[in-house]
């Protein structure tokens, strides 16, 4: 098992700094992923907790905080997992994330309760990693948040995580 991961690691370090695809077969809890709001940050780890590749990200919403009700273009702060991937016509690929989970219920519901969000606010939903529009990199360069509340990076990272990461890949997102 030990050998499969440092195989793995290997193959996950080619595709993060060259053009090679990876062709192996890693399993759910053989990488994770931080997204760090504060730091503009999505970094990979290996099972073992090391360090393997960061690429620069940006959100929707300038205020960084954790996403309360559909259409505040805020980004969710949790534990989230890859649910599904696959190419994306706007934004080249889609890793779509377990958003809302029961974790987001549970903090959604409590905000209502406590009169932070409306009784009538929805939760939200269809949140995932993706590239950018094509030839508009510059807003990851440029800290630029645009997006509806999604994580979105360069389209070379986000190929390269579309091949490495499978579904099923714990994806934390805090500040």
């Amino acid at each position: 098992m030990k050998s499969l991961r440092n195989f793995a690691l290997l193959i996950f370090i080619l595709a993060a700094t060259t053009s090679f695809k990876y062709l192996g077969t890693a399993g759910k809890d053989d990488f994770y992923v931080i997204i760090d709001k504060s730091d503009y940050e999505l970094k990979v780890y290996d099972a073992a907790n090391n360090w393997l590749v960061t690429y620069p990200v940006v959100f929707g919403s300038k205020d960084l905080g954790d996403k309360l009700v559909e259409g505040d273009r805020k980004t969710p702060e949790g534990t989230f997992h890859i649910v599904a991937k696959r190419p994306h016509a706007k934004w080249e690929r889609f890793l779509s994330i377990d958003y809302p989970n029961a974790e987001s219920y549970q903090k959604f519901n409590e905000r209502k309760a406590q009169g932070i969000i409306p009784a009538n606010a929805k939760i939200g939903g269809s949140i995932g990693i993706h590239g950018t529009w094509p030839h508009e990199e510059f807003a990851v360069d440029l800290y630029q948040n645009w997006t509806m509340g999604c994580v979105s990076t360069k389209n070379e990272y986000i190929d390269k995580l579309f091949d490495v990461l499978p579904v099923g890949t714990r994806v934390i997102i805090q500040r």
